[in-house]
């Protein structure tokens, strides 16, 4: 079963500010790891704490994808994407 992508307003944001060979890098990663899995969860880390706790992280070198898997829809929800320096503290 193959899982579809969809980005939030603030996902496809956050990839419109990275450079091009970056944003390109994410993306690519995105459609050869998560849209191609069988589980979205096989290929991410399962985030924890209050705020976070209900998201997944994908590694993309220094980058990271915050998502939201919806087992119903077949579907993982960018949240947000950015420099792990930046993207958990927004």
């Amino acid at each position: 079963m193959a899982w579809t992508t969809r980005f939030t307003d603030r996902a496809k944001k956050d990839l419109a500010k990275l450079d091009k060979p970056v944003a390109k890098r994410v993306t690519e990663y995105l459609r050869r790891h998560v849209d191609n899995a069988g589980d979205p969860r096989a290929v991410g880390e399962a985030l924890h704490g209050d705020r976070l706790g209900n998201f997944w992280k994908y590694r993309v070198g220094d980058y990271r994808i915050i998502a939201e898997i919806q087992d119903r829809q077949v579907r993982v929800l960018l949240i947000r994407v950015g420099h792990r320096s930046r993207v958990y503290h927004r």
